[in-house]
């Protein structure tokens, strides 16, 4: 399954949502390089502007890559069922998911008009090959060998 890349967000300041800025470098082992969960025990965030379309329309809302908080937004990518250590391909860098959404606290959660897609949609990534990465890019899974 390939998808496409539509977002690559930062913001400087934890709990805050992020902006789409078009483009970035994924540094192995710490992140995208300018964000403020870069070198954090969950460096990268990756949620699918279809996660982000459904959750939106119900309320009659607009929202889009970063809105949520989340670094790369991804299209056309099923994310549901995806495991911890499944690997993704994005754009020139690879990254392994090291957990699928996250607790609730109200210190680490960002939420966009009361919703918070990360908590149960979300992967949480490190940076296994650093590279670029830009909106365009295809993005999809790796295939492991057991």
């Amino acid at each position: 399954m390939i998808g496409q890349v539509v977002g690559i967000c930062l913001s400087e300041k934890r709990g805050s949502g992020k902006r789409n800025i078009g483009q970035g470098y994924l540094r192995e082992g710490y992140g995208l390089v300018g964000d403020a969960h870069a070198g954090t025990e969950r460096p990268i965030s990756v949620l699918s502007i279809e996660a982000v379309r459904e959750a939106a329309v119900p309320k009659g809302i607009e929202a889009g890559p970063g809105d949520f908080a989340e670094n790369i937004t991804v299209q056309g990518l099923d994310l549901k069922g995806i495991k911890k250590g499944q690997r993704l391909r994005l754009g020139e860098a690879e990254v392994e998911v090291l957990q699928v959404g996250k607790e609730i606290d109200a210190s680490h959660t960002f939420s966009f008009h009361g919703m918070a897609l990360l908590v149960t949609q979300g992967c949480f990534c490190g940076v296994t090959h650093g590279g670029q990465v830009r909106v365009g890019d295809q993005a999809e899974f790796l295939v492991q060998t057991p």
